[in-house]
């Protein structure tokens, strides 16, 4: 740009000095020189801009260059009829034709911005109107210019002069605002030009000058120029459609959310590179770990942000060769290729190591990571789908396994086959009423009374019997199923404290929710209609959450549990003391109770520090004013132990062992009917193993 106009201001010195002394400058001059390159020069300076995008856009943009370029002489032969007549004979010829280049070179210009202004992906920036503006103005005095020096009758001083400065002033301005343009591009939306804006103002053109030339004498050459306007103008249409064919095409195999290649791309491409590999790879797939707690309880725009940020390492620690692509949701597939099942595993544990350090999301700090599956090709299958279901197998089984990472083999296809159709089996325990709730009495130290129960889900499978927890809550988990599956505990949990009411039994009932479960701000609502529709009153219930549950949204999870503590809902915190959180969180949450966790009353009886921990941990808890409820106590030494250390409430097999409602019912009805001297009567009560006698 700046040589372009340094050209112009040559040009012009030498004008102003030859005419100084009163003589005229003759047509063409040395000053012409200056003035043709500042032409070439300019259109230089657009091909600068756009040259990072030139290798899509080159053909459209000159062939709207040259189409916008061919309707505009067309127009403007007609226009400057007298001068283009001079040109092609007579004493001015010379002088004609210098001066009718001009404003071509003018149209020519203003065509190229126009075409690079309308490709997509094109754009000069912002303030490029500043751009057209000038150079249309130079288009009009380059006419009125070449009209007036057909005569002799221009002359230095004129208000045409005028025109030139301020056109040099507006491309100026364009030139300027480029400077800061890459801090606020992204900000900067510029004005949609319609891509056919420039073949179509040709066309428009080009027609008008036929249209005139059947009612009045028009020059051959604007026939021409026309013809050739309508003609060209077809070939811009044709190169925008297949320009738009393949962006749709590359749109169509493109994740959107992270750029990569899709499931659509994938499927299309990697079996092509298997049929073309010589050597062994690898189909490695990964699936983040808690992705959706993290989704669900921070929000998808944390969700999302966070797989951008995932896919962004991913790539950045894959060659060349290899192949990443989003399969959907949280899973990523990768194909390395030329490796060995080892180096398949170097890479996974690579990966991991990438993917486990902190996530900055905006004012949240998340850490996850992946658990990933691998199948080996040829020795494992040469058939994508089939590769990609064992990797899916082997995934599962690094996931149950807690492994990170797992290399596929037969035995883990064997018993993966059962997990990769527990889903359906899972839907199924929801939807067919398999979950049943068994129930742990908490017993008041002081009196021995039954102060409440808690809730704990039981799966009665169809094949393999009743399942503990530990056997099914990370399948619940990792399928997406755990707020479903909290949903039903709540509903049998409050189905069985309400026929508890009906029978005279005021028995509070505390359920665990998970993190997904807290993070929902629907829940105190959900809760409240639950209450309601059962005639309960909701302090009824009692929240249990761990400790795990507040480090990922403290601020929104004490929203939600304030919101339930206030309709008169009971907070407990579970397994306290076992995790690794501030205790600052006892001062901020809305707190209850808290249930120390039974790996401090196991050890407590042998270990002198533990018992000053549940020591001091009662006194802290009381302190704050919240109950303190012992959790594994399953001896009459620790029975009596926190009894006389001041613990509010029991837990353990030593009262009894979770239980179902009707066995509870039985339990409660043999200890009404007993009389309960000092501490009342207790009776453990293990299924299958009959009754063993408890304190008296």
């Amino acid at each position: 740009m700046a040589a372009a106009v340094s050209c112009q201001a040559a040009g012009d010195t030498y004008y102003a000095v030859q005419s100084a002394g009163g003589g005229n400058v003759p047509l063409p001059s040395p000053a012409d020189i200056g003035y043709i390159g500042f032409y070439i020069l300019m259109l230089a300076a657009l091909l600068v801009v756009v040259r990072g995008r030139l290798r899509d856009m080159t053909w459209p943009v000159v062939l709207d260059s040259v189409v916008g370029g061919l309707g505009a002489a067309a127009a403007l032969t007609v226009v400057m009829g007298p001068v283009f007549g001079s040109a092609f004979g007579g004493s001015h010829s010379v002088a004609a034709a210098v001066g009718a280049a001009y404003p071509l070179l003018d149209l020519l210009l203003i065509a190229t911005v126009m075409g690079i202004a309308a490709t997509p992906g094109g754009g000069l920036g912002r303030g490029w109107v500043l751009l057209v503006a000038g150079l249309l103005t130079f288009t009009g005095a380059d006419i009125v210019y070449a009209l007036l020096e057909l005569h002799d009758l221009y002359v230095v001083g004129t208000p045409l002069d005028t025109a030139w400065a301020l056109g040099t002033a507006l491309i100026g301005c364009w030139a300027v605002v480029q400077e800061d343009a890459g801090q606020s591009s992204a900000r900067a939306r510029r004005p949609d030009i319609p891509v056919q804006a420039v073949p179509a103002l040709a066309t428009v053109a080009g027609l008008g000058v036929l249209i005139l030339a059947t009612q009045q004498r028009v020059m051959l050459l604007a026939v021409v120029l026309a013809g050739l306007t309508l003609a060209l103008a077809v070939l811009p249409l044709v190169f925008r459609q297949r320009i738009r064919l393949a962006d749709a095409n590359r749109q169509a195999r493109t994740d959107e959310l992270t750029g990569l290649p899709n499931r659509r791309a994938l499927y299309a491409d990697l079996p092509l590179r298997l049929a073309d590999a010589r050597r062994a790879s690898a189909v490695l797939l990964l699936d983040l770990d808690k992705f959706k707690e993290i989704n669900d309880g921070l929000g998808h725009d944390v969700g999302d942000e966070l797989l951008r940020q995932v896919a962004a390492r991913l790539s950045g620690n894959l060659r060349d060769a290899d192949l990443l692509t989003r399969m959907g949701g949280d899973e990523f597939v990768v194909h390395v290729a030329d490796c060995s099942p080892k180096e398949a595993e170097a890479v996974a544990l690579k990966l991991r190591e990438v993917l486990g350090s902190a996530y900055d999301l905006g004012g949240v700090t998340v850490q996850v990571n992946a658990s990933i599956g691998i199948s080996c090709f040829p020795e494992q299958g040469r058939d994508l789908s089939l590769l990609l279901r064992k990797a899916d197998m082997a995934m599962y089984s690094a996931k149950s396994n807690r492994s990170g990472h797992a290399l596929y083999m037969e035995t883990v296809g064997a018993s993966g086959h059962t997990h990769f159709h527990s889903v359906q089996a899972l839907n199924a325990a929801l939807a067919e009423d398999q979950l049943v709730l068994h129930f742990q009495p908490k017993l008041e130290l002081g009196t021995g009374e039954v102060r409440g129960v808690e809730a704990l889900v039981r799966w009665t499978h169809p094949s393999l019997g009743l399942l503990q927890p530990d056997a099914f809550l990370n399948r619940f988990e990792e399928a997406g199923l755990m707020r479903a599956l909290t949903g039903v505990v709540l509903v049998k949990a409050l189905d069985q404290a309400a026929r508890w009411t009906r029978q005279g039994r005021l028995i509070s009932v505390a359920v665990n929710l998970s993190a997904g479960s807290i993070m929902d701000a629907r829940l105190p609502e959900q809760v409240a209609a639950m209450a309601a529709a059962r005639g309960l009153s909701p302090s009824v219930l009692v929240v249990e959450i761990t400790e795990d549950v507040l480090v990922a949204d403290r601020e929104r999870a004490c929203a939600v549990l304030a919101a339930l503590r206030e309709m008169g809902v009971r907070i407990a915190v579970d397994d306290f003391g076992k995790g690794y959180s501030s205790l600052s969180y006892l001062r901020e949450l809305p707190i209850d109770e808290l249930k120390l966790d039974k790996s401090f009353v196991l050890s407590m009886m042998d270990d002198a520090r533990a018992t000053a921990l549940v020591v001091s941990t009662i006194d802290l808890a009381h302190s704050l004013g919240f109950e303190m409820t012992a959790e594994g106590v399953e001896d009459e030494r620790a029975y009596r132990a926190l009894s006389d250390y001041g613990c509010d409430l029991a837990q353990g097999f030593f009262m009894s062992s979770p239980v179902s409602a009707e066995e509870l019912d039985s339990w409660l009805e043999s200890r009404d009917s007993e009389p309960a001297p000092g501490m009342g009567a207790l009776l453990a009560v293990e299924p299958g193993h009959g009754t063993v006698p408890g304190l008296v």
